[in-house]
């Protein structure tokens, strides 16, 4: 799927954004996050100013306290879970234990529609592929609407 999403960086065809939207419609009718929960065992989002003081605020902590006890600042200077799986993941459950303030990154994922499926945001798709199974869904939608017209236009 990677190398699909390589070359469909390259060859985009006319109305993928607007195939996209639709096919991530489908994609959630057949997806259920509490069967999987895999961003939050294997990937750490982003945590924003206002994901560190709402979180914080929510238990009951200070922003550095909050920082000190799970998160450390990466190369680029995001804030970034110690560890994985995610310390607010029930393992049992599947469930977020700070799921009505969970950071904006948990919130939006997979971001299928934060922007058009393009040669600038291909790079989301292509992580996101390998852990997210609506996300492997959605470009196996792409993938068969690719193939199928290059069929037909073989015809």
């Amino acid at each position: 799927m990677r190398r699909f999403l390589s070359w469909l960086e390259k060859h985009p065809f006319k109305g993928l954004p607007s195939f996209v939207l639709e096919a991530d419609k489908e994609v959630w009718q057949r997806t259920d996050c509490l069967d999987c929960a895999n961003c939050c065992k294997t990937m750490s989002p982003t945590y924003t100013r206002e994901d560190l003081r709402r979180i914080s605020k929510h238990l009951g902590m200070t922003e550095a306290e909050f920082k000190e006890k799970w998160l450390y600042k990466d190369k680029t200077g995001d804030w970034m879970n110690v560890k994985q799986p995610c310390q607010f993941l029930d393992l049992e459950t599947n469930m977020c234990q700070i799921y009505a303030v969970r950071p904006r990154d948990c919130a939006g994922f997979p971001h299928h529609t934060k922007k058009k499926m393009n040669a600038d945001y291909m790079h989301m798709y292509k992580q996101n592929v390998e852990y997210c199974p609506a996300t492997y869904r959605l470009v196996s939608a792409v993938f068969d609407k690719v193939k199928a017209d290059r069929a037909a236009s073989k015809d």
